[in-house]
């Protein structure tokens, strides 16, 4: 078949030119042999999938850590030497980490293949001039696909035909109701406003059509939206960037003070054996072994209490990176809004009434003049009411055992049937007839017995329809115009959505319509919106007064967009997906710094803005539910999906999952998330002087040429008992009162603070001065080489059961309260008090430990040391609140 070159992206052609270029037929399709050779030449109408690591790859790169390649060095040394228990205890902590890490990341990348199902279905093709059921993914550019409601469009389509379609493109475009179509070509116009279009992965909601494949798999807009998935980049979380930074100097300071160890021990005549046990211990030592187990038992059990409040997280660092956000970029439709249409509003009498509940539960009331009304007392009202519950199609039900209402059709006939249940409607008279809505009618009518006509659809429409209207008493009474218009146009101005609805008699006797209907009589109007969330407005006030900046991004109109957002708090000029494309790349962050709206923007938009936020340091949380915002889902530090109503593909692209969908979750889980990130700086504040005292301790016993006052595998006991019974602790600590009223942290600042850094030297030096001189007190006292070691393994364990009370909070004594609002602090004391008393009288334990019973003198000195390292860090926290408050 001869085709001819047509300028101009399909929706600007006519069907018949498109079907030229496609070198097909608009009413018979293509022949099956040319299906199979187009087939042939372009492939199937999927999605390609990614490539991914298999899973040994992914269990090896848990190893691709710089701590675990020294540890795994010091283990081979060790077992070089012949300790094989301590290299074995080296093997089994590195081991478990990568397991629990291997574990986390199984379920990470499934977005691709999410959305890649999505596409895929059976669909009706006119092959040879005749429908044909196939598989979706032999559809070919050219295939003429028949539509009808409730179908799911397995390709980009340029209608040809369309009797009352409406698509339901919510999951890509972000417009929140459903999307009439017409065949005629357009104009230029944005995504969402191409009604000539059906594409991939939307819904048929009503009516039929027809339409030629104009694009396939990746080429399909879908295909783009799988494209810009695939190349939004993985971010580091902030606690992540921040981990592997201290994991980088550590190591360095590791390697470097090993080798020098060990360089001086040798030039001094040391032997070449013991140099090296020493420098294993001094990097076993160094290097904190019980930081990835507390890290991830912290954020383990942030998960926990976040699940209680509604929000599953799917990657653990994501509960530490909401604490540190900036930026929440949220989306309108489900998130911000229910989604479902409501009645707020009538006119209908010459009277204003009020609509009071939201959503598909037919619970509310109708007031006028500030009080309940009865839609049996207002005959206008009743009618306005019946009118839209009779011309209707759509129906609500509620679930089994007391489950919440759902909507069966189109959301704007679902809020016209609530509003006539609030009003205590029953049933609408048995429907003869129907004129269907289109987009050229602008209308529907309903034939009902009894011969009445009830009809609905834009106000225009009906009022070039209509000739009188009802008035309060039932009676009719001349239309005013302009009185009508002027109501319309003030809920207009509220971003209310509005419909018109009338009534005309017909034959009692008549079983069918004609077009148009008789005469109208206008009833009145009904105004709706997809309302806010009630707990949404508090929420963004919360999260403003944390410090965080609230971004709401959607694909609805501008000016529903500017309602909404000044419902919630969100007030300022809107930026609309135009604005974006005309804005330069240098100047979009300062743009987007300034703007809380943007309304009719783009996937690929919403990825610009992200990455946009993300120049200017900032940390992004972004919401969505749809297909259209896994790729900023996918950029953001951290992608937050609506689970209710959001697509699979978002949750798949997404960090976590709120389960009950809305937006006042989200503030709950922020301050989950300071409340993790507080307690990990509480617990490494802790947990770093116990790691630098021994290597300074060891240091100073291999310049000084003496024994060594500790081993590696007494280090490794310190490590793994010491630091994980009273680490515990921090994971359950509870949140500080103060902690929405923070700003967020500077993503600049370090880990751990300047003021943090010198307290956790000041212990380190308490611990070196108190286990050094102990080890040689006792030797000079007579005791054993195995009892000295045995005083410095206790005074590492009780040192850090006393900086434990200084670490319940960074700033204030905690002392009893700390115990009293926490229990598990007193039983990880007890516990470790009952843990090194093992260690230092059962036999066995000498053995394995070369440990050694001790007297009460030696005990006491132990008690001493960590009583004076709990008075100095109190001593230094007192000074700098005094500092800060001068």
């Amino acid at each position: 078949m001869n085709t001819t070159t047509v300028t101009g992206p399909p929706y600007q052609c006519t069907p018949r030119e498109v079907a030229e270029d496609l070198g097909t037929d608009p009413d018979l399709g293509l022949t099956s042999d040319e299906a199979a050779a187009r087939l042939a030449r372009h492939g199937p109408n999927v999605l390609p999938e990614a490539r991914r690591r298999g899973p040994v790859a992914r269990f090896l790169l848990q190893f691709h850590n710089p701590l675990i390649y020294v540890l795994l060095v010091s283990a081979v040394i060790t077992t070089a030497l012949g300790d094989h228990v301590d290299a074995a205890v080296i093997l089994g902590v590195v081991v478990a980490n990568a397991i629990v890490g291997f574990v986390q990341e199984a379920r990470a990348e499934r977005a691709l293949a999410a959305l890649a199902a999505m596409t895929r279905t059976v669909t009706t093709a006119v092959r040879d001039g005749r429908p044909a059921r196939l598989p979706s993914e032999e559809l070919v550019r050219g295939d003429l696909v028949l539509l009808e409601a409730g179908d799911r469009i397995p390709a980009d389509l340029r209608l040809v035909r369309a009797a009352d379609l409406s698509v339901d493109e919510s999951a890509l475009t972000g417009e929140s109701a459903p999307v009439a179509k017409t065949p005629d070509a357009l104009g230029e116009a944005a995504l969402a406003d191409r009604r000539n279009m059906a594409h991939s992965g939307t819904f048929v909601t009503y009516g039929r059509g027809a339409g030629l494949v104009t694009a396939t798999g990746a080429g399909t807009e879908i295909g783009l939206v799988h494209r810009l998935v695939g190349s939004a980049t993985a971010v580091q979380t902030p606690l992540t960037r921040k981990i592997a930074r201290f994991s980088r100097v550590v190591t360095v300071a590791i390697l470097a003070l090993a080798a020098l160890t060990f360089a001086v021990g040798v030039l001094r005549g040391r032997p070449v054996p013991e140099m090296l046990t020493a420098a294993v211990a001094l990097a076993v030592g160094a290097i904190p072994e019980g930081l990835p187990a507390v890290v991830t038992i912290t954020l383990a059990f942030g998960v926990a209490r976040m699940v209680r409040r509604n929000a599953i997280v799917r990657r653990l660092p994501a509960v530490e990176t909401l604490g540190s956000t900036t930026v929440i970029c949220t989306d309108k439709t489900g998130t911000l809004t229910r989604n479902q249409m409501t009645v707020t509003g009538i006119a209908a009498g010459g009277r204003l009434f009020e609509v009071t509940g939201t959503g598909y539960a037919p619970r509310g009331e109708i007031l006028a003049g500030g009080g309940r009304v009865e839609a049996a007392a207002h005959p206008a009202l009743r009618e306005c009411l019946m009118a839209g519950l009779a011309c209707n199609d759509a129906r609500i039900t509620q679930g089994g055992d007391g489950g919440g209402w759902s909507l069966v059709g189109d959301p704007t006939e679902g809020a016209l049937v609530v509003s006539a249940a609030k009003a205590g409607l029953g049933e609408a008279p048995e429907r003869l007839d129907t004129i269907t809505f289109s987009s050229e009618r602008q209308y529907m009518a309903t034939l009902h017995a009894g011969g009445v006509i009830y009809a609905k659809g834009s106000l225009e429409r009906i009022l070039a329809m209509s000739d009188r209207q009802l008035a309060a008493d039932g009676g009719t009474e001349p239309l005013d115009v302009e009185g009508i218009t002027a109501v319309a146009h003030a809920y207009g101005g509220q971003a209310l959505r509005v419909l018109a609805l009338a009534r005309a008699d017909a034959d009692p006797a008549a079983d069918h319509l004609t077009e148009p209907p008789p005469r109208l009589v206008f009833l009145g109007l009904q105004a709706m919106h997809d309302p806010p969330r009630e707990e949404a407005a508090r929420a963004v006030h919360a999260c403003r007064t944390a410090g965080i900046q609230v971004k709401m991004i959607t694909g609805d109109h501008a000016a529903t967009a500017r309602a909404v957002g000044a419902r919630i708090g969100l007030d300022g000029e809107v930026m609309t997906g135009a604005d974006l494309a005309a804005t330069a790349d240098g100047d979009l962050p300062g743009a987007v710094e300034r703007t809380a709206v943007f309304a009719r923007v783009s996937p690929e938009q919403k990825l610009r803005l992200v990455r946009a936020l993300q120049a200017r340091s900032h940390v992004i949380a972004m919401t969505g539910d749809g297909v259209n915002d896994a790729p900023a889902l996918k950029q953001a530090d951290i992608g937050v999906a609506m689970g209710r109503d959001g697509t699979e593909v978002a949750k798949e692209s997404a960090d976590m999952v709120l389960t009950d969908d809305d937006f006042a979750s989200i503030e709950a889980a922020v301050e989950e998330g300071r409340g993790v990130f507080d307690n990990l700086v509480k617990f490494i504040v802790w947990a770093l002087p116990a790691n630098i005292g021994l290597g300074l301790v060891l240091v100073a016993a291999i310049l000084g040429g003496g024994e060594l006052p500790i081993l590696p595998v007494q280090v490794l006991w310190l490590n793994m008992t010491a630091v994980l019974v009273l680490g515990l602790p921090f994971a359950v600590e509870p949140r500080d009162e103060d902690i929405m009223r923070r700003p967020p942290r500077d993503p600049a600042l370090p880990l751990i603070t300047r003021r943090l850094t010198a307290r956790i030297l000041l212990v380190a030096a308490i611990l070196l001065a108190g286990a050094f001189g102990l080890f040689h007190w006792e030797q000079a006292h007579g005791a054993s080489l195995a009892e000295a070691r045995t005083v410095v393994v206790n005074v590492f364990a009780m040192t850090l059961l006393a900086y434990l009370f200084n670490c319940l909070s960074l700033e204030h004594p905690m002392l009893w309260h700390g115990v009293r609002r926490n229990p598990w602090v007193g039983a990880g004391a007890l516990a470790l008090i009952a843990i090194q008393v093992f260690y230092t009288y059962v036999p066995v334990m000498h053995d394995l430990f070369r440990s050694a019973p001790l007297s009460p003198g030696a005990w006491a000195r132990v008690a001493a040391v960590a009583a004076i390292a709990y008075a100095l860090v109190e001593l230094a926290k007192w000074a700098t609140r005094r500092t800060e408050r001068a």
